[in-house]
């Protein structure tokens, strides 16, 4: 089998983390590699952008950004559609989630007093908005229904960052009109291969 590498920071979250859950569910042995603080500045001019995650597979090369490994993942593993336009939809829905990470962006740093204030408007306004819209593209209990798709990851990990409160003033509430969502992240959580990952 060739050799499979997935590069990101040394914790269990943000964009690294979906890529390793969709490695472990396909079954995919690989090199799970933690990069620390000293490290990541030695090896950051060597990546294609600049960021992690990193993919690189023995006799194909070197592939960057969260939601192409994750495609990639899927398509050769059955965890994303076969059908070109449902493909399409999930895709769209992988950038709504890093959209709605970019908008947080200048919120977060917010560190004055109005900061507690951002991120409750944030969390009423814009966010609410984003869920809605992702909800209504939900079948349930995953996006497509009864199957796990690499999709599912990646909104899992998304509202796993605010309902494990890694946003301060921003928590499991945010979600608590839109039941599709609270599904969808239970159903990956208690996954048994995703339960597995994490024991």
């Amino acid at each position: 089998m060739a050799r499979v590498k997935l590069s990101y920071f040394d914790f269990s979250g943000g964009r690294g983390e979906d890529c390793r859950l969709a490695l472990h569910i396909a079954g995919i042995e690989f090199e799970d590699s933690r990069v620390q603080g000293p490290q990541w500045a030695e090896m950051k001019a060597s990546t294609p952008f600049g960021a992690l995650p990193v993919l690189e597979v023995e006799g194909a090369g070197t592939l960057a950004q969260s939601n192409a490994i994750l495609e990639l993942i899927g398509r050769k593993h059955d965890l994303h559609p076969e059908d070109v336009w449902a493909g399409a939809q999930h895709v769209a829905l992988m950038g709504a989630a890093e959209d709605l990470r970019a908008h947080l962006g200048p919120v977060l740093a917010i560190k004055d007093e109005n900061r507690e204030s951002a991120r409750k408007e944030f969390a009423e306004g814009k966010m609410q908005a984003w869920a809605s819209n992702v909800e209504a593209q939900v079948q349930g209990p995953f996006v497509a229904g009864d199957k796990l798709n690499v999709v599912d990851l990646k909104l899992f990990m998304l509202m796993r960052w605010f309902i494990g409160g890694g946003v301060d003033h921003i928590g499991l509430e945010v979600f608590s009109a839109f039941p599709k969502l609270k599904a969808l992240y239970e159903s990956v959580q208690t996954h048994p291969k995703v339960v597995d990952w994490y024991a």
